[in-house]
């Protein structure tokens, strides 16, 4: 380096080149593409390019002390870089490589306040953001906010799982006592016809103890609804006493050997016509009914799912409200209950096994909407088909579905609020002899924390239209609605498990702190991908419901009529791709959203062709149609997680042409970037597919590398957004 004094144009970017060679990170080809990029920006005089290629030369790295003579004519320029705009031109260069221009000048000068907001910062009004976040159920919300924010909900850690199981049912009763529970219940059984209001302010829960908001939901969501769902006017007392909390109860559906599988439960009840009851009985041990909440406990009655016999015949799995417990607490004759004990997480939650022996309960007890049996034991239904008759009233579990998905990405949001606080903080390492740089300034960081950070916000609108439509559904598309919540279930409850994950490790030891929340959040929401549906097993029901327009044919697994519709499909057509937009590397190219939507539809339709020649293949070579399905697992949940990624992303672009111009922006890169991080993720099925060649996946990792540095200083604003309180977060690494 000469000692010349600074040339004009050279200015701009010698912070860049100061970091570049102190942190000794670029290659070669790097600083190569370093210097064409300074080349390419105009109004550069040649002088100053002629010294900026010398300083960038890879053959002549500067020495410790050519650095420090560099800093210091850094600091030198000091007012021209912190001047308003000083980073036109220079941006761009920055952000390709993973470099904040203002992150990088406030850096190296110092004294600079860490919360001057940058220009990236200033694009998110925090206010405006949550206000469409919340939606039109933002006054069930605060009232859920301002309640969690209250002393008797602050969190104590070090409990014994009876004394946190305590905790937890007080918590409930308190929400009990402030009407949440009945909220969402019609006004004529002491709610406040308000579900809608319910399902967000449940959502809102979901930030705070998960224990608790599971409690919530088994109790007000599953045995309430229940209730409410399949029963009709004779079991609305027990709706009342279920939705105030005096009634506490279970929704004992899974049992040990079934799991998932509820059409082939084995609890029976059986209509005995000389007493007018029905026997309810566990014929074996595989037929327990397994982790149940509410059960080891405090559990009064249980909403049982039992296949329902009435004159020797079996009608299918109905619902029966079997009473468990005294009111002191005592168990009734005939029910056993054993304690599930500790868990890897959720301990404030009461989960055990039921048996029953021969317990006797009234005729009045079966949850009768779609079913009833007469005193004289004749079976009667509304519904005349057996399978349409199950599916309906497996209908009740879209709503647990949606609801389960929605929660837990309430932990997420709580998870990345602490991590992106505590990176904006937190510093460690830094240039030789500069000041230490912010977690969120390194590139590495970024990369974990704001692909998912974009995930969380295209879920969020994705489970939020999916609402609307489940809250306004026809029965024509019941099915469609069960077959989005199912796979919308597994989608987010699996982005949550990476997205905390990735939020402990960025904080390091201090995301182990029981404190600090991140390692409790992690614990209580990795069940999440099991319970309500295992995840696999609702993707598998996502790909029977594309595989065809049968899908109640494929959901009874009766797959011969349906393996033959999808031989005569196997040779449709698919979109056909380009080879010229498989070369395409522009960034207007990469985010334009047609060019998005056609990776994705293309990847989904192709995989749905497939597979159907696949299952065409093993039909004529005489493979059972069921034993067929199977030995295509593999292939039919690459078709859902296809398939709902598209839906994932399609709702989160129509919710932002809905969204205030202001936040259109932000959202935009926050679109794309979640595109573009699972296109990037799944680039080897392009690659292989012939879309998309090398080039362009390297530019769309480029890409993913450049929104996540450009939104990073957005982050704060973005999790703020969330609007959890600061009681609810309960960790000082988050303040």
């Amino acid at each position: 380096m000469t000692s010349n004094d600074t040339l004009p144009g050279m200015v701009p970017f010698l912070p860049l080149i100061y970091v570049a060679w102190a942190d000794g990170e670029l290659t070669p080809d790097e600083l190569g593409a370093f210097r064409a990029a300074i080349h390419r920006q105009p109004g550069i005089d040649a002088p100053s390019l002629a010294a900026l290629d010398r300083w960038l030369d890879p053959e002549l790295p500067l020495t410790a002390a050519e650095l420090e003579d560099l800093l210091g004519r850094i600091h030198q320029h000091r007012d021209a870089y912190l001047r308003p705009g000083s980073s036109n031109g220079v941006g761009d260069v920055a952000s390709a490589l993973g470099m904040p221009y203002e992150d990088v000048v406030r850096e190296l000068l110092g004294g600079v306040s860490d919360e001057a907001p940058s220009a990236a910062a200033l694009r998110v009004d925090t206010a405006a953001m949550q206000q469409l976040l919340d939606g039109p159920e933002r006054e069930a919300r605060q009232r859920m906010r301002a309640a969690l924010s209250q002393p008797a909900f602050r969190y104590r850690t070090g409990l014994g799982t009876g004394a946190y199981r305590e905790q937890v049912s007080a918590w409930l009763q308190q929400l009990a006592r402030d009407g949440f529970g009945a909220k969402g219940l019609p006004a004529e059984l002491g709610g406040g016809g308000d579900l809608p209001g319910f399902l967000a302010a449940f959502e809102t829960l979901g930030a705070h103890d998960q224990s608790l908001t599971v409690k919530f939901g088994v109790q007000f969501g599953l045995f309430a609804g229940s209730i409410h769902m399949l029963g009709t006017e004779r079991h609305h007392r027990w709706v009342r006493e279920a939705a105030s909390g005096v009634l506490p109860g279970c929704f004992a559906m899974s049992e040990l050997d079934h799991g998932s599988n509820v059409r082939d439960l084995r609890t029976e009840a059986r209509f005995d016509r000389a007493t007018g009851e029905f026997v309810v009985h566990t014929p074996d041990d595989g037929a327990r009914k397994e982790w149940i909440g509410n059960a080891a406990v405090d559990g009064r009655m249980a909403t049982v799912f039992a296949q329902l016999y009435s004159d020797d015949a079996c009608h299918g799995v109905h619902a029966l409200l079997v009473p468990l417990r005294e009111a002191s607490g005592q168990l009734l004759p005939g029910v056993r209950i054993a304690d599930a004990g500790e868990k890897m997480g959720l301990n404030g939650v009461d989960n055990g096994s039921i048996w029953f022996d021969r317990v006797r309960v009234p005729r009045e007890h079966l949850l009768n909407r779609h079913g009833d049996v007469a005193p004289d034991g004749t079976y009667r239904s509304p519904i005349a088909s057996p399978d349409a008759r199950f599916f309906t009233m497996l209908g009740t579990l879209v709503g647990g579905r949606i609801s389960v998905a929605r929660f837990a990405l309430s932990a997420a949001k709580s998870g990345q609020a602490i991590a992106v606080r505590y990176a904006a903080r937190r510093r460690q390492f830094g240039p030789a002899g500069g000041a230490e740089r912010r977690l969120i300034d390194y590139q590495s960081h970024q990369r974990r924390l704001m692909p998912a950070l974009a995930t969380t916000y295209a879920c969020d609108f994705a489970l939020k239209a999916l609402t609307r439509r489940y809250l306004g559904f026809r029965n024509e598309v019941q099915r469609e609605i069960e077959v989005q919540a199912a796979g919308l279930k597994a989608y987010v409850t699996w982005h949550v498990t990476r997205a905390l994950q990735d939020c402990r490790e960025c904080c390091g030891g201090q995301g182990v702190l029981a404190t600090n929340r991140i390692g409790v959040l992690k614990n209580d929401t990795d069940v999440y991908t099991t319970f309500e549906g295992d995840n696999t097993v609702l993707m598998q029901l996502v790909a029977k419901g594309l595989l065809t327009e049968y899908r109640q044919q494929f959901g009874s697994m009766r797959l011969g009529g349906v393996i033959r519709f999808l031989a005569s499909q196997a040779s449709r057509r698919i979109v056909a791709s380009n080879p010229v937009a498989a070369r395409k590397t522009d960034e207007a190219h990469l985010r334009d959203v047609e060019a998005q939507v056609f990776l994705l539809r293309y990847r989904e339709e192709r995989m749905t062709a497939s597979v159907a020649r696949r299952l065409k293949r093993l039909l004529d070579d005489g493979t059972d149609p069921f034993d067929a399905f199977t030995r295509c697992q593999d292939h039919l949940l690459g078709l859902a997680h296809a398939h709902v990624e598209r839906v994932v992303a399609s709702a989160f672009r129509a919710g932002i042409a809905d969204a205030p111009a202001t936040l259109r922006p932000i959202l935009t890169d926050l679109a794309d970037l979640h595109v573009l991080h699972g296109l990037d993720r799944d680039a080897a099925w392009f690659l292989a597919a012939g879309v998309m060649e090398g080039n362009k996946a390297k530019a769309i990792r480029s890409l993913v590398l450049q929104l996540s540095a450009s939104i990073a200083p957005a982050a704060e604003g973005l999790v703020d957004a969330f609007g959890i309180p600061e009681a609810v977060l309960g960790t000082p690494i988050a303040r």
